[in-house]
């Protein structure tokens, strides 16, 4: 049974290999590390399989304007699962609990880069991503509204926290 949980810094090493074997190269676990060092991680989750790590989702802080007014935002980013365990519903288990953690610490907004068709389910839209101006903006730039209570901004940026920036790829 696939269980999902918080990650530990105990599960660093096994998250980097995931990452590495689930990538074509080592860009996302570096991406991880990164980002777990500057303190930009919200929510980091493992789906774990007999005690070994099998799938991996991470949330991080983002930089949002919308309508002139700082948000709270995370950009999820990376979502990963073992090649040999795919096809089960692990990452989406990994978002979908994600996304409630989010919530529940009172996140206003989120957005991905990714398949727009595979994260629309979540309830991600390339669409209403247009409305923020980013370096990230391209057809496969998502957003979805985690408070209930508000509408979209007409309007606003939005920036992933400084480790992206620094990728090399």
């Amino acid at each position: 049974m696939i269980t999902i949980r918080p990650a530990f810094p105990s599960d660093t090493q096994a998250i980097h290999a995931l990452h590495c074997l689930t990538f074509p190269d080592d860009t996302e676990a570096r991406l991880v590390d990164a980002l777990v060092a500057e303190g930009d991680v919200l929510v980091s989750l493992v789906a774990e399989l007999d005690g070994a790590i099998v799938g991996h989702a991470l949330f991080s802080r983002m930089i949002v304007t919308g309508d002139g007014q700082a948000m709270k935002a995370a950009g999820l980013a990376p979502v990963s699962t073992n090649p040999a365990h795919q096809a089960r519903g692990i990452a989406a288990s990994l978002i979908e609990q994600g996304l409630s953690e989010l919530r529940a610490l009172g996140m206003e907004i989120s957005f991905v880069l990714g398949n727009p068709e595979y994260y629309a389910r979540f309830g991600y839209s390339a669409a209403d991503a247009v409305r923020f101006d980013s370096p990230y903006a391209c057809p496969a730039f998502m957003v979805q509204m985690l408070d209930a209570r508000r509408s979209l901004p007409q309007g606003g940026t939005a920036d992933y926290a400084p480790a992206f920036a620094r990728l090399e790829v």
